[in-house]
């Protein structure tokens, strides 16, 4: 049997030594996502996966709020995050310094999860509003 752990048997290591820990270079930006509890839930994937940096950008919902809170359990005081009005700059910023950029989105030239080949480049995965998706403008500036 596999038996599932408890939190308390997780070993958690604290805030403080969580930031300090080599991330990878993966950045992640939301951009127009209204959903407070889709905000945390991805601040718990960032902060479980090691992420190098969170950006909100646009209209998402930024910490402190309750409902963020109550999805992230506790990954807003541990992944580097900050709020952006505009994304296009973000995006310009990373791909400036050599990361790729990926817009998770349908698009004539996406290609599936199952064939996305991932080689630890430095990379920033963009996701959208969660009815009208990313805008054309920064599915323009996706590598």
């Amino acid at each position: 049997m596999n038996k599932k752990l408890k939190l308390a048997e997780l070993n958690r290591i604290g805030v403080d030594e969580y930031k300090k820990i080599k991330k990878d270079s993966i950045v992640v930006l939301l951009d127009d996502v209204r959903s407070l509890h889709n905000v945390g839930s991805i601040f718990r994937t960032c902060d479980g996966m090691a992420i190098e940096k969170l950006y909100l950008c646009g209209i998402t919902p930024t910490p402190p709020h309750r409902e963020i809170r109550k999805t992230a359990i506790g990954a807003t005081e541990s992944v580097d995050w900050e709020h952006q009005i505009n994304a296009v700059d973000v995006i310009k910023k990373y791909s400036h310094r050599g990361y790729k950029i990926i817009s998770i989105e349908q698009t004539q030239k996406s290609i599936s999860l199952e064939k996305f080949k991932w080689n630890n480049e430095k990379i920033l995965l963009m996701f959208g509003n969660e009815v009208n998706g990313i805008n054309q403008e920064l599915i323009d500036l996706s590598d």
